[in-house]
């Protein structure tokens, strides 16, 4: 039984890793952001009822399902710019909106952390900066800002 279904982790794994183009530190890291931004956002409604979802600041089944909804959706974004990635014959849009939504987790968890009563290292709140500034610099060159146009 333990060896079926170790299989068939590695196999999900395999498909899964397949279907991104490759697993990459970014990649990790944007998953690990997500979990420590759900369970940290379960936190502070669960234990100390400061939630800024509820009027009452405390668990919600339905707020609850709508974060794993959303991150859901940051991973079929993910998979959309891979995909782009492979038509367009580049490998930048992928790790772009990779960046971002790092960027965008990154901005949750420290507020989550804030609610808490965490004291933040400005360390963190320059990389986030710096994270900012990447992201903000692909968005001008979509727009076309950086060429003159």
């Amino acid at each position: 039984m333990k060896e079926a279904w170790c299989t068939m982790v590695g196999i999900v794994g395999s498909l899964v890793t397949t279907v991104f183009g490759g697993w990459s530190t970014a990649m990790t890291a944007l998953v690990i952001f997500m979990a420590i931004d759900y369970i940290s956002g379960v936190i502070v409604a669960g234990v100390f009822n400061k939630s800024t979802k509820t009027n009452s600041g405390s668990l919600s089944s339905i707020v609850g399902i709508k974060g794993l909804f959303r991150k859901g959706g940051m991973l079929a974004i993910v998979l959309i710019a891979h995909y782009l990635d492979l038509v367009m014959g580049s490998n930048f849009i992928k790790d772009a909106v990779v960046i971002a939504f790092i960027a965008n987790e990154t901005i949750s968890i420290i507020e989550n952390m804030g609610l808490m009563g965490v004291p933040i290292p400005k360390v963190i709140i320059k990389a986030i900066d710096v994270l900012k500034e990447q992201t903000d610099g692909f968005d001008e060159e979509e727009r076309g800002e950086n060429n003159g146009n």
